[in-house]
């Protein structure tokens, strides 16, 4: 996920899926446990998260990684 267009889509998909599960940034952070403001830069596509990022923000999500990272 290094292009800039692969992270801004990775981070709308997690925040669409945090907004239709009613959770917040800091709910979905402290389930994957990772700090709250890199969660935040996730979801803007700031950062590029390690595969084992993902998968944990995924379960948190209640999500398979698959369907988060198509």
């Amino acid at each position: 996920m290094n292009s800039p267009q692969a992270r801004l889509a990775f981070g709308k998909k997690v925040r669409n899926a945090r907004e239709q599960k009613g959770l917040t940034q800091a709910e979905v952070a402290e389930k994957a446990g990772v700090n709250t403001n890199y969660y935040a830069c996730i979801e803007r596509g700031e950062v590029n998260p390690s595969l084992e990022k993902i998968q944990a923000i995924a379960k948190a999500l209640g999500l398979k990684s698959f369907d988060v990272m198509s």
